[in-house]
């Protein structure tokens, strides 16, 4: 497995208990099966936001960020995942840089 950070922006949604349900499911999306492992998950560091230009109507938007260990091979199932999850409007998904061992 690999660390990965994942930001996304879920849509402005009727209750705060949707908006969680909506970042329990990307986490169930990560941990599908065995392929991925949540870290942690910073619900408030952001939070609504508004946004720089208008995403399908929606002018503001909730930033998520979630560190998590995630097999490689589960990367490209979890990006479909998230691109037909109609709560989220963007993300951005990348490996954290380590240490990289020299082959000498």
């Amino acid at each position: 497995m690999r660390d990965y950070e994942l930001t996304f922006i879920i849509r402005i949604l009727p209750s705060d208990e949707e908006v969680n349900q909506a970042i329990d499911q990307v986490i169930s999306y990560i941990e599908l099966g065995d392929n991925g492992v949540v870290k942690s998950v910073d619900r408030k560091l952001f939070g609504r936001r508004r946004l720089a230009y208008e995403i399908d109507g929606q002018r503001d938007g909730h930033y998520v960020f979630i560190k998590a260990a995630i097999e490689p091979e589960h990367i490209n199932e979890l990006e479909t995942e998230l691109k037909l999850f109609d709560a989220v409007l963007r993300y951005l998904l990348v490996r954290e840089e380590g240490e990289v061992k020299s082959p000498i």
